[in-house]
This record gives C-alpha cells, structure tokens and sequence, in this order.
C-alpha cells in the first residue's frame, strides 16, 4: 500500500500546479494517521491537524468534501490550526476526501508554500489523483482481507487434522470441537485453531 499511495502522491506533486508536497490522511480504527508523505513538512502539518481536531483534512474527513483554501493563516474556521500552519510556511491547502460508494476512507492533501497556489482548475486536476488513490486503498483492503481470509482457512483446516489424528474423529466432529472451543473460550474460531496449531506438541 505504501508503494502504491507514494507514486500516486508523488505524480500528484508532479502534475499539480503549485503542489510543493502531498500525502494522504488514510482512516483505519476511528483513528487517523499520515501515510507516504512526500517530505517531512506534511507529517508537521498533519499533525497540527491531528493535535488540534481542526483543520482542511479533518473537515474533509467529517464533512465530505473538498476543501481550498489560498491564505490557511487567515482562515476564520481553524483559529488555531491555520497560524500554525504559516508558521511553518504552509499558506495553500488543498484537501480531497477519499471514499468508496459511502465509506470514508481518508483525504488526500496537497500544500504550498505560497499564497493562492491553487485555482478551480488546480482544484480539478487533484481530483484524478484523489480518485485514484481510493482506488488503490480499497484494492489494497481487499487484498489484505482476501490474504487474512485464505490464512485463517488454511489454519483452520490444519488444526482439523490435527484433531481427527489425534482423536479419531471425522472431520465435521473435528469442526464442531473447534467450535466448542472457541465458544467455550470465548475467543474466535481461526484464533483457537492457531493456539492448537501452535501447541500441537502439548497434550
């Protein structure tokens, strides 16, 4: 995912007018986080954001759409952020939320050191990137669930053997065991089967 998102960040500091540094403020666990950054000012930045609850990206975030903004110091709705923004010599923002059908997954943020760096087309011209960044996060996820899915059934299926030889049972009589054990513990079914797994040699 970090491959991915940093050439997408990148091309977007490359095609963009006036972007001087991008990054994403990906959404994972009602928590936010900074990924692939093109310099450290954005971490900076972001976590002004973060620390402040207010901010571009933030509002983004909760309120779904994209944000301009030619002078930050002097925006009226982050008092606080914005200063602290031109102080470090950060003035434009631009901030694209990124989401797939209703699902938020986080902002795609592009910043300049200059006053007014970014007009409507500027504005137009991110959102190929924003788009393309949601694309990859959700096929990222995707893969990662797919990936977690395989894994547990592999685990699964091999703690049922080990069952079956060790209790002679077949493999529905095994499953069930699982199962009982994962209520009984009250831990999930692919966690159980990789405790047996990784204790197989206890009895």
């Amino acid at each position: 995912m970090e491959t991915t998102l940093r050439a997408i960040v990148k091309a977007a500091v490359d095609y963009v007018a006036g972007a001087e540094h991008a990054g994403i403020s990906l959404v994972e666990h009602g928590k936010i986080s900074t990924v692939a950054p093109t310099s450290s000012i954005v971490e900076t930045i972001d976590r002004l954001q973060y620390v402040f609850r207010e901010g571009p990206c933030i509002d983004t975030i909760a309120e779904h759409h994209t944000y301009r903004v030619g002078n930050v110091g002097e925006a009226p709705q982050w008092p606080v952020f914005g200063p602290a923004a031109a102080e470090n010599n950060i003035h434009s923002l631009l901030s694209y939320r990124l989401f797939v059908t209703d699902r938020t997954l986080g902002a795609l943020n592009l910043y300049s050191s200059r006053v007014d760096a970014f007009d409507q087309r500027t504005e137009g011209d991110g959102e190929l990137f924003a788009t393309h960044a949601a694309i990859a996060l959700i096929g990222v996820q995707r893969e990662v669930q797919l990936g977690i899915a395989i894994q547990n059934r592999d685990v699964i299926s091999t703690a049922k053997g080990i069952l079956m030889e060790r209790h002679g049972v077949d493999a529905a009589s095994a499953f069930r065991m699982l199962v009982e054990a994962s209520q009984t513990t009250n831990v999930k079914l692919h966690r159980a089967a990789t405790w047996l797994v990784e204790n197989r040699h206890l009895r």
